[in-house]
């Protein structure tokens, strides 16, 4: 079975030495650094969420309610899943990329027949590759979350570094 939820890591330079780094520390190294990033991973889906809610078409708000953050060495956070959403209870990964991206054509309920001539849209245009909400929120917060975890490291390898286990 296929994914349903669509999960983005924060973009950061230098991200894979300094993980290879820290695959030779003991493992509570590895726990700190993971706390530090599901911190930062938290403020980003909260800012995510208020992006979904107001730019990402009339099923934002639904939508929003799926954001959390991830546990992981890296800043990361989830929208979508198998959550029923809306009064047509459509699951979650399916209005996901409509709502983020646009569409130009008719999927789900509003593809049947009956609906052929109704002069409303589903969803927003279809933008390319450029999305409505989301994508663009996470490309413009990275340089804030990759300072900050690189600032989180730093933290965490002196505190290693002077003999904390």
């Amino acid at each position: 079975m296929a994914k349903s939820t669509l999960v983005v890591t924060v973009r950061i330079d230098g991200v894979r030495e300094i993980l290879r780094a820290f695959s030779v520390l003991p493992k509570s190294a590895q726990k700190a650094i993971r706390d530090h990033s599901q911190a930062l991973a938290r403020k980003l889906a909260v800012k995510a969420v208020v992006d979904v809610s107001a730019h990402g078409g009339p099923q934002g708000p639904n939508l929003a309610t799926t954001v959390k953050a991830v546990r992981d060495r890296v800043p990361a956070i989830q929208i979508g899943g198998t959550r029923k959403l809306g009064r047509h209870r459509a699951p979650a990964w399916g209005m996901l990329f409509g709502s983020l991206f646009g569409m130009n054509g008719r999927s789900g309920w509003f593809s049947a027949a009956r609906y052929a001539s109704a002069a409303g849209r589903q969803y927003r245009p279809h933008a390319g590759q450029q999305a409505y909400a989301f994508f663009p929120l996470v490309e413009a917060e990275a340089p804030t979350i990759s300072r900050e975890w690189h600032a989180a490291v730093d933290d965490v390898l002196s505190e290693f570094s002077q003999g904390g286990t």
